[in-house]
């Protein structure tokens, strides 16, 4: 069997055929013959007339332990609807790129995977190629029909840098918490941009959006999607009444230092047996601090010690139980049976945190009565961002395994890779 047959036969090079081989210093070259001499643009557009040709090579899959390279005279053209001179599109090789789709591919089921350290090392290429293969596999894969069919999506912010560097992501509800869209900032502008990109056909579909509370992407969807209802995520809304137990846990705490501290130094000798101890203070105050996670945890979750901390703030009428009390009425808000009894159960809490006069309680009662209708709205989809914040340890995930990324580009690129729903088929043939 002659050589060029036999590779022939193992690379199966679409579009072409081998036309000799040779054995290189650096490797095996193939050199490959066009099946067709039509040229085409990578636009699509197709001529007979070239503009002027020259050798390329393209790295591919090594040939067991050694380097296979394929060559071939690429011509360029003058494309009329680009309006400009172009390098004409080869079927195996993405455009702009020095290395095969087969390559490429391997390298980007590798980076779903691991980390491009390990992937350098294992297929003898650059990181940086390694960066630019994943960009380019990304921008193959991405077009304008993931934007398509968005009628219920999740924004969320995602720390990726030191210096409150942040990613806007935004996911789709539909399809699993797949991301769709993402930009480095976290203002409203950013938000907008999306809007912008979507379209104003598509985003008038748009049914429902979930976020936290910030106003920044607030005012964006209230400017470009106002037809949407705008969801607070539940997470978001049990976190804050988490902060506002802990802050008078912490009140409550200071309060019985400050007894500790006012105590008069105790004279020299044996006490009095009239006089009280001066350990008690200490011990209440220590009681106090202890509580944390009686009052924050689940109810479901408590251990016995636990359940008997909470009962003894009962039978104290400590303002510590009347605020774990709130805490859980504000929960009920999403354990509710029927989602048609969440605007009586809100109002009920809201009178209730109003004239509780707990201070963080009430500030609370005012930061979710601002918000009511979004709060609302949220039990009544049953939407949530729980998919955007497992997406979120997922991208640090990313992030922490690349041991950081050189821009947010490179990061975008690696959070579409592994969780835009892209789907990398390995070269078996």
């Amino acid at each position: 069997m002659r050589v060029s047959t036999a590779f022939n036969k193992m690379l199966g090079i679409e579009g072409a055929s081998v036309a000799g081989v040779t054995f290189a210093p650096e490797g095996v070259v193939v050199s490959l013959r066009r099946r067709r001499c039509k040229l085409v643009c990578p636009c699509g557009w197709k001529t007979w007339a070239s503009y002027d040709r020259r050798r390329r090579r393209w790295r591919h899959v090594d040939l067991g332990g050694t380097k296979l390279w394929l060559e071939h005279d690429v011509r360029r053209l003058e494309c009329r609807r680009c309006r400009r001179v172009r390098t004409e599109a080869v079927p195996w090789a993405r455009p702009g790129a020095r290395h095969t789709r087969d390559l490429q591919d391997v390298a980007a089921w590798l980076a779903q995977r691991t980390d491009k350290t390990t992937i350098s090392n294992l297929l003898r290429l650059s990181w940086e190629a390694v960066a630019k293969i994943v960009v380019d596999v990304v921008a193959d894969h991405l077009d304008g029909t993931r934007l398509d069919g968005l009628y219920r999506i999740g924004v969320d912010e995602v720390s990726y840098r030191r210096g409150h560097r942040f990613l806007t992501v935004v996911a789709d509800h539909d399809r699993q918490g797949a991301v769709v869209w993402a930009k480095e900032g976290l203002d409203s502008a950013t938000l907008e941009a999306f809007y912008d990109e979507l379209g104003a056909e598509r985003t008038a579909r748009l049914e429902a959006v979930s976020m936290d509370m910030g106003r920044a992407w607030a005012h964006a969807t209230s400017l470009k999607a106002p037809q949407a209802r705008q969801c607070v995520d539940p997470f978001h809304v049990v976190a804050l009444a988490n902060k506002a137990l802990d802050a008078l846990r912490r009140g409550e705490y200071a309060a019985r230092r400050a007894v500790v501290r006012a105590q008069p130094k105790r004279r020299p000798g044996r006490p009095r047996r009239d006089e009280p101890s001066p350990s008690a203070p200490r011990r209440a105050a220590l009681a106090v601090r202890y509580t944390r996670w009686a009052l924050l945890k689940d109810p479901a979750e408590l251990t016995d010690e636990q359940q008997a901390t909470l009962w003894e703030l009962k039978q104290q009428r400590s303002v510590l139980y009347r605020g774990w009390q709130l805490k859980e009425g504000l929960r009920d808000l999403y354990r509710l049976a029927s989602p048609a009894d969440a605007a009586a159960h809100l109002d009920w809490w809201l009178a209730w945190a109003c004239r509780s006069r707990v201070p963080s309680f009430v500030t609370l009662s005012k930061t979710v009565r601002a918000n009511r209708e979004r709060v609302l709205a949220a039990v009544e989809l049953g939407l949530s961002n729980s998919k955007l914040e497992g997406l979120n340890s997922k991208i640090r995930l990313i992030n922490h395994r690349g041991y950081g990324h050189h821009s947010a580009a490179a990061l975008i690129a690696m959070i579409y890779l592994c969780a835009g729903g892209i789907t990398v088929e390995l070269p078996l043939r």
